[in-house]
């Protein structure tokens, strides 16, 4: 929020154990349901959208995607040592490699 005097409050109906469950989550979190409410908010209005995907099939959207099952097989080669690839020792040799 910019500044307290522009804050308003909002009221919505939602399940007692989705909010007392929220509330623990957002505990643990070191957040407090308000704080986490105008985050949601703030992500869905810089997104412009949903800062998630909506689905019906919850087990489609659970799975990786080609590119990520791609990245992780190409990983799993480089950590058996099937694939070489190059180490840096530090963020400025590689930012300089990635600049040439």
């Amino acid at each position: 929020m910019e500044n307290v005097s522009n804050a308003i409050n909002m009221s919505f109906r939602v399940d007692k154990t989705l909010k007392k469950n929220a509330d623990i989550l957002f505990k643990k979190l070191g957040l407090n349901t308000s704080v986490a409410l105008n985050m949601f908010l703030s992500q869905c209005v810089r997104e412009q959208g949903l800062p998630f995907v909506p689905s019906m099939n919850t087990s489609e959207s659970n799975k990786p995607s080609r590119q990520l099952i791609k990245a992780a097989k190409e990983a799993d080669k480089i950590l058996s040592g099937e694939k070489k690839a190059k180490g840096y020792d530090n963020v400025d040799e590689f930012i300089n490699d990635m600049l040439k």
